[in-house]
């Protein structure tokens, strides 16, 4: 086990032991759990990293509970089934980065954020390669940050986000409301496009920094009003940015209506649009950084369930 620099984080490898806790066995029948956990990390191409933390939701006057996504997702994807069109080799878990001393305090939580970008990148470094793709799962949009870090050390990279908030917050303080405007600050994405953006929830700094930057950006009430389609529009976007660079995929899981998260709204984009976004990733595979799914904040077994198996079947689709 590592730990960081303040020993706020901790990281702990997979085993097989924590896969048996989380994987039912049933006769006739083989399932990721028992497969996947044996795979090499080293020799996988896509590495499934949990992160349990709400501390950058709590820097950015948010609520707790995305500590909890990474363990909904292991109780429904290591269930899922093994079979000819999902052989699951490709496929290995590297582990948990766990916030084992939980902040008290907004101002504590976002020093903590500081602490968990370094702790996150060095466990990136450490343990995968540029050829490797990360999908990583649980805790705050705090951690995009790390890893558009970790990726643009070799790449040039394009971040695309699905989110109903930019993310574009001032750069006073750490928290899981401005990883992408540090990173488009300190120059370590190339473009930032967010997609399905709530129009009564982005203030007008953030508008504002979007326009000087010159982002990308769609509104979920066009979507509503039929101008365009989720999957249309990350089409385009792809489809313009330069074929050689890599993409930052983002999925904020509070673009989803009604999913338990840490920001819960009614409206939304629906699991199946996010399916169909991860079924034409599938295809782009050659061009993706890494893939994030934070902000997920299940905290009773029915939220558990919903949260998990969403991003069972988020993460197999983008697979195949």
């Amino acid at each position: 086990m590592k730990t960081s620099k303040n020993n706020n984080f901790s990281f702990e490898l997979f085993s097989q032991a924590q896969a048996s806790n989380f994987c039912v066995k049933r006769a006739g029948e083989t399932r990721v759990g028992e497969i996947v956990p044996e795979n090499s990390v080293a020799a996988s191409k896509f590495i499934l990293l949990g992160i349990e933390e709400s501390a950058g939701p709590i820097a950015n006057n948010g609520f707790s509970g995305s500590e909890n996504a990474w363990s909904a997702f292991l109780a429904n994807f290591l269930n899922t089934q093994i079979h000819k069109n999902f052989t699951g080799k490709e496929i290995a878990v590297l582990g948990t980065i766990k916030n084992v001393n939980p902040p008290v305090s907004i101002d504590e939580a976002r020093k903590q954020v500081e602490e968990l970008d370094a702790f996150v990148l060095e466990i990136l470094n450490q343990e995968l390669n540029q050829n490797q793709i990360p999908i990583v799962i649980g805790g705050g949009h705090n951690n995009a940050l790390p890893l558009m870090r970790w990726s643009a050390q070799t790449n040039d990279i394009n971040c695309i986000n699905i989110d109903p908030h930019a993310d574009c917050r001032n750069t006073d303080a750490r928290h899981s409301g401005n990883s992408f405007s540090i990173a488009l600050e300190e120059k370590t994405i190339k473009s930032y496009s967010v997609l399905g953006l709530h129009e009564a929830y982005n203030n007008q700094f953030i508008l504002d920094f979007l326009e000087k930057h010159a982002c990308f950006h769609t509104y979920y009430e066009d979507y509503l009003l039929g101008k365009s389609t989720l999957l249309t529009d990350f089409q385009k976007r792809v489809n313009e940015l330069n074929p050689i660079e890599k993409i930052a995929v983002e999925i904020d899981m509070d673009a989803i209506a009604f999913m338990p998260s840490s920001a819960l709204s009614p409206s939304g984009f629906s699991v199946d649009q996010i399916r169909a976004v991860c079924l034409n990733l599938k295809t782009l595979q050659s061009k993706v950084a890494y893939i994030h799914f934070p902000e997920a904040a299940p905290k009773t077994p029915i939220e558990q369930k919903v949260v998990g198996k969403a991003l069972s079947y988020f993460v197999r689709d983008f697979i195949g």
